[in-house]
């Protein structure tokens, strides 16, 4: 009898120690996720159409998944980052422009009152795009991008704005890719504007980025071909807009769509009405400690009629406060 005992007890302990060896080979490839309904929806779709076998199984060219970019991947609050640069851009051409100083939005910028230049709302966004993002070549725009994003710092973090991307996406990101996913940003924001660090800051590279854009043209500087970005819009890659990048940059429907704001909605209506195992994922700010609380009254990234569609269909939505054990990657400087 003690002999049949030993021998449960020790085949009990191997048990516990193959267990114990699997979980450490296998580290969780979401630490930042608190364990819970929200964390368990997302690795439990992806294992479902990852298994060869599974009745649920998507072929690898098949998972296409998107992302929203301001307020998804990286924090939009007090104003999309993008408005930032270019307020920076009137300041340094400011000396180029006499005339600015008592014409709007410029008067207003140079005085430093944002909110009496933004008052005219997306005419005024518009003019203030125009004027800095255009008259230049591709090349030359890519290379102010790069140098603003280097050096310039949210107003009230301090942070650089490229560490004001969120921890756990990063890690959905790379979890994704680990899966055989393909992983796009689909965002309102410039094109242009993204490319240049949307790889060494998301693992995204340059031809996977659909966002807005302006009008361009070919010409030879000097002998050289160059595209010409002129102050004309494009195409604006929001809302209804969202589908229509995807089919034209993408050409396939994605099976993942990650948002956050109305502006979202559409491309995870979108991504639902796809045959098959589909995912819809929103994130709700609710954090007013670590970050922003904001949702259906916010000037910026509203989420209203999405988080009721959200709810009545079943999607995932995280709560940033409840399901993020951080929000921010940990500061390097």
């Amino acid at each position: 009898m003690k002999r049949d005992r030993y021998g449960q007890l020790t085949a009990a302990m191997v048990l516990l120690l193959a267990a114990l060896s699997a979980t450490a080979a296998e580290p969780d490839p979401l630490p930042s996720w608190q364990e819970g309904a929200t964390k368990s929806s997302i690795t439990a779709f992806v294992e479902r159409v990852t298994e060869t076998g599974s009745e649920d199984y998507i072929p690898p060219a098949e998972r296409i998944a998107t992302f929203d970019n301001d307020g998804n991947l990286w924090a939009e609050q007090p104003m999309y980052f993008q408005l930032f640069f270019a307020i920076d851009r009137v300041k340094a051409l400011a000396p180029q422009h006499p005339e600015w100083e008592s014409q709007e939005p410029f008067a207003s910028l140079l005085k430093g009152d944002v909110k009496a230049a933004l008052a005219g709302g997306m005419p005024a966004i518009n003019e203030l795009i125009m004027t800095t993002h255009a008259g230049m070549t591709t090349d030359e725009f890519a290379v102010l991008v790069r140098d603003w994003i280097a050096n310039a710092r949210h107003p009230e973090t301090g942070r650089l704005f490229t560490d004001m991307v969120y921890q756990p996406m990063l890690e959905l990101l790379a979890y994704l890719r680990a899966n055989d996913f393909k992983t796009f940003i689909v965002s309102g924001g410039g094109i242009e504007f993204m490319r240049p660090w949307t790889e060494a800051v998301y693992g995204i590279p340059p031809e996977q980025v659909v966002g807005s854009s302006v009008v361009t043209e070919f010409a030879l500087r000097e002998g050289k071909p160059v595209l010409v970005r002129l102050p004309e819009i494009r195409f604006i890659d929001d809302k209804e807009g969202k589908p229509v990048g995807i089919n034209s940059h993408i050409g396939r429907r994605p099976v993942f769509a990650s948002g956050n704001s109305d502006g979202d909605l559409q491309m995870l209506q979108y991504t639902a009405a796809g045959q098959g195992p589909r995912f819809m994922l929103y994130l709700h700010h609710t954090d007013a400690e670590r970050e922003w609380a904001y949702d259906r009254e916010s000037h910026v990234g509203r989420l209203d009629k999405g988080l009721d569609e959200a709810r009545a269909r079943g999607w995932t939505v995280i709560d940033m406060q409840r399901d993020w054990k951080a929000v921010f990657p940990k500061r390097q400087d």
